[in-house]
């Protein structure tokens, strides 16, 4: 097995993988006359992917969470970088890819501006794209210019929020055993989530609103590194299912069933028992990798094909279904390059280049 596939996880992978795919076909019967096709032509399947695709979300912000938290505390210790650093670099990292398919996206939306002018944002100010830019346009409550851009904005929101409790773990709060204070906050933070902040859907523009799934994710991983992690996830578990007893939400449901799953499969992995053999791990390592890429990048995709078939005349639902097939494979395809060429450097920007100053710890 090569080194670089070995450090891969392959669960984690095939989670990626099915999320983005899940979320990309809930767009497709969302939007336009593709959608109005699909709904026409297979309406059950079209319909269930339409009202519960969404949900993959939640995959996500588990997944995000477990893999911030290995990154930040691989051993449950306290942070070593510049809080200022994390910030930054996180931030250019989600949105310079953001930028790049917004710009498209834009793009997109001129060239279909005769066909399908209901779609095309209109009267787009200088104030509008600097909220976007910065990530705060629905904090300021500006309309989103393309589909998923209320999640890039929340990703960076957790991530700063899970920064914050790492860092009071190892700043303001002094304990022996540096393992248990920054899981404690956390923990204490997936509860107030989960008990109170998800439950005010006012609150979805802030991260404490999703903190719940985004914490399960973390814990899983910490709770992966101590002797009574059985115990601690009957007791996570639990917890999260006396919120859900109180009121009944179907996206935390999910996300703790997430959870439940990725703890099951890190431990197999972790015992040297992964799921799937070398070659399938291969092929989900290539699958996951451009996720965030095609999560961006098929929402332009999708405006050129609804105006294709808006202006194709006498199209049948069967014409449409062929056009969401395209616009799938063809969305997965320049995904790759996107990947490559836009989200890749953008991972390996160095921040400290652009402000040596957050070089202090």
């Amino acid at each position: 097995m090569s080194s670089s596939l070995s450090r891969r996880l392959p669960h984690i992978d095939a989670l990626k993988a099915l999320a983005a795919q899940v979320i990309v076909l809930h767009h497709l019967v969302s939007y336009g006359p593709i959608a109005r096709a699909a709904h026409e032509a297979l309406p059950w399947l079209a319909g269930a992917m339409h009202e519960y695709g969404r949900m993959a979300v939640q995959v996500f912000l588990v997944v995000g969470g477990y893999l911030s938290a290995r990154g930040l505390s691989p051993r449950g210790k306290a942070l070593q970088a510049a809080v200022p650093e994390l910030l930054w670099r996180r931030y250019l990292r989600l949105v310079l890819p953001f930028l790049a398919a917004l710009a498209l996206t834009l793009g997109a939306c001129s060239l279909i501006a005769s066909s399908w002018p209901e779609l095309v944002p209109a009267d787009i100010t200088l104030g509008q794209l600097f909220a976007h830019a910065l990530l705060l346009h629905d904090v300021l409550g500006y309309e989103a210019l393309t589909v998923g851009a209320w999640y890039v904005a929340i990703d960076l929101q957790l991530f700063a929020l899970l920064v914050g409790l790492l860092w009071l773990a190892r700043r303001d709060w002094r304990h022996p055993s540096r393992l248990v204070v920054g899981p404690v906050l956390v923990t204490g933070a997936v509860l107030a989530s989960a008990f109170l902040f998800n439950r005010q859907p006012g609150l979805d523009a802030w991260a404490p609103y999703f903190f719940a799934s985004y914490g399960l994710g973390a814990l899983v991983h910490w709770l992966g590194l101590w002797r009574h992690r059985r115990a601690g996830l009957v007791l996570l578990a639990v917890a999260i299912a006396a919120a859900l007893a109180l009121d009944w939400r179907d996206r935390l449901a999910l996300a703790l069933a997430t959870a439940l799953w990725l703890a099951w499969a890190q431990q197999r992995h972790t015992a040297g028992r992964p799921l799937v053999g070398e070659a399938w791990a291969a092929r989900l390592a290539r699958a996951s990798t451009p996720s965030y890429a095609l999560f961006l990048l098929h929402f332009p995709v999708l405006l050129l094909t609804n105006a294709l078939l808006a202006q194709w005349p006498g199209a049948t639902p069967a014409v449409g279904l062929l056009l969401l097939a395209a616009t799938w494979l063809l969305a997965n395809c320049l995904a790759v390059p996107f990947h490559r060429w836009v989200e890749a450097p953008a991972a390996r920007l160095d921040p400290l280049a652009w402000l040596p100053r957050l070089r202090t710890a």
